[in-house]
């Protein structure tokens, strides 16, 4: 073997510089709790950080440690209390370990061969979910890559199960133009499978939501009529669990009624929210995603795993095969219906990482409690920070949060400026200071800060000394505008 390949794999020097990073990452996270100590978000420029990085590759010498360190300091802090941005878990350090273990294995899962251990685990993990979801023995899915690629993994089922035709051997007949009604609150990813499917722009049919930012389910009748009225066909009905902007958690068991009532396929992308349904406190924010034909729920995002790990539930598990039906004969086995142990018949990857393994360990070692307290922490603070806002006359909350996902905004009392310039100014000099990371959402046209409460560690003081600093950054706006 050539030295330098056998330096690559040395074992005493994976040992040694694993020992290494393992002690730096407990530091790394031992700071982020001490909150002062470290900035969430370190202001930066992209040109001057993608010149950093090609200067520094371009220089000779390189030491490990030094790079990790440099990486972790130019870095996006999720494990720091204050960081309350987008949805992203500070994943349980368990879990962090077990993707260090699956990353060395590295066994693609295309087939059966490529992962056996991680094929086993997958189902498991899927069904021990199902389970917990509500849904009967018959649900089946799959693993994959994030929520958009869970969205078009369940809508191109429901393409090919309700469009009447074998859609993915025949292509488009001339029938209706096919498409799917969402919430107008719908996450864009929903819009962009319409699109990857060809059915362009028109291909989803937005309901209104009401003042809570939830479907209208008084007007799911009217939508279909007029749908039908403009020569479309309605395969789907998309609903939120909860929806990005906002938080707010569509009324499940109504869309459920009306998609069976009417012969359209259930989807549920409950990326964020799903999780819910393992709580006791919160679990009726979900009620009726047991009833969904499919549903999406993010591990990376309320049930603590690094990303991306996202569960494709169908509650006829026979629909998982549908999705994708084209041959592979150098992988996949002939006939009807491919094995599920083959997952490369059922998902978008191909090579596909052991992304169940990591969620097994946690619920191997914590058990159900572990999600559900989670949750529960993370939704109690939600609430809390409502019940703080309300208690300041310059602070407007959006509306009452369903869980951890909050938006406000800064108005003080006599200010006849315009509040979304306003707020944007003050969310920019927050990314300055460096000391918070939030960020900012349109809402009915308003523009409203938004927090993520995603840290098992962030505390009301927190939040408290969130709305003092908003109140010094725009109150020094108005002053400087005055000036």
């Amino acid at each position: 073997m050539k030295p330098l390949l056998e330096k690559a794999f040395d074992p005493e020097d994976f040992r040694r510089e694993g020992h290494k990073l393992v002690d730096l990452l407990t530091s790394y996270l031992e700071t982020c709790r001490q909150r002062a100590q470290m900035p969430v978000l370190p202001p930066s420029d992209p040109e001057m950080m993608a010149g950093f990085w090609k200067n520094d590759l371009q220089n000779p010498g390189f030491e490990l440690q030094s790079f990790y360190t440099t990486l972790i300091a130019q870095s996006n802090h999720i494990h720091h209390p204050r960081y309350m941005g987008h949805q992203v878990v500070p994943p349980a350090p368990l879990s962090a370990l077990t993707e260090l273990l699956e990353a060395m294995l590295n066994n693609g899962m295309a087939i059966y061969e490529m992962g056996p251990a991680a094929t086993a685990i997958e189902r498991v993990v899927l069904q021990w979910l199902a389970q917990r979801l509500g849904m009967s023995d018959a649900a089946d899915g799959v693993l994959t890559s994030g929520g958009s690629a869970g969205n078009l993994t369940a809508l191109l089922a429901a393409r090919q199960a309700m469009c009447g035709h074998n859609i993915w051997e025949e292509g488009n007949h001339n029938h209706a133009p096919l498409v799917i009604m969402v919430s107008d609150e719908a996450h864009y990813s929903v819009a962009r499978a319409a699109r990857i499917m060809g059915w362009g722009e028109k291909g989803v049919v937005k309901v209104p939501v009401n003042d809570r930012m939830q479907l209208d389910a008084g007007k799911l009748k009217e939508t279909l009529h007029d749908a039908k009225a403009r020569g479309l066909q309605v395969i789907a009905l998309v609903g939120n669990a909860c929806s990005t902007s906002t938080g707010s958690y569509d009324p499940l068991s109504e869309m459920a009624d009306f998609a069976q009532e009417n012969n359209l396929w259930f989807h549920v992308d409950g990326a964020h929210g799903g999780a819910a349904a393992l709580t006791n406190k919160y679990s009726h924010l979900t009620k009726g995603i047991e009833r969904a034909d499919s549903v999406v729920i993010d591990f990376h995002k309320m049930m603590l795993a690094p990303a991306l790990t996202t569960a494709v539930l169908f509650k006829n598990g026979a629909h998982s095969y549908e999705t994708f039906a084209q041959k592979a004969a150098y992988l996949l086995a002939s006939g009807p219906q491919k094995p599920w142990y083959d997952s490369a018949g059922r998902t978008l990857e191909c090579t596909k990482k052991m992304l169940g393994v990591k969620v097994y360990a946690m619920i191997k070692l914590y058990g159900d409690q572990l999600f559900s307290d989670y949750v529960e922490s993370a939704y109690d603070l939600g609430q809390e920070f409502f019940n703080l806002l309300s208690l300041h006359s310059d602070f407007e909350p959006a509306l009452k949060p369903d869980g951890n996902i909050v938006c406000f905004r800064f108005k003080p009392e006599g200010y006849n400026g315009n509040l979304c310039v306003l707020n944007a100014e003050i969310r920019k000099k927050i990314l300055l200071d460096a000391g918070f990371y939030v960020v900012q959402t349109q809402i009915q046209g308003q523009v409203y800060l938004r927090v993520t409460l995603m840290n098992p560690f962030t505390e009301i003081n927190d939040l408290n000394d969130l709305l003092l600093l908003i109140r010094e950054l725009g109150n020094g706006i108005m002053e400087t505008a005055n000036a």
